[in-house]
């Protein structure tokens, strides 16, 4: 069992540094919250492990609130990023947020 945990905690710790790497180069707002939402996960997971391993259920409510805060930390920065492309707008009035062929499809110029 001891080997198990090692080998499943190594998975776990190379991929949270992988997430720390997007986070740190990712060269878009959405790249870094995409590895946000990634590295919460392999929190989750994390813990998850623990859990299973060490026989703990005084880590569930953890897991739990981790899960919700990414699960509402994804959602809301996405609904920002989508009102601010949404909002974005040409000096000409047209919307930044949509590609060119569906202006066309909804009567735009």
């Amino acid at each position: 069992m001891i080997v198990v945990g090692y080998v499943l905690y190594t998975l776990i710790g190379g991929g949270a540094l992988l997430a720390l790497a997007r986070l740190a180069l990712g060269p878009s707002l959405l790249d870094r919250v995409v590895a946000t939402d990634t590295l919460l996960v392999i929190i989750s997971a994390g813990l998850a492990v623990y859990a299973a391993l060490e026989r703990d259920p005084t880590v569930v409510p953890v897991l739990v609130v981790v899960s919700l805060l990414a699960f509402v930390g994804t959602v809301s920065i996405a609904r920002y990023v989508g009102g601010m492309l949404v909002r974005a707008r040409t000096p000409d009035g047209r919307d930044l947020g949509l590609p060119v062929a569906a202006e066309e499809r909804e009567g735009g110029s």
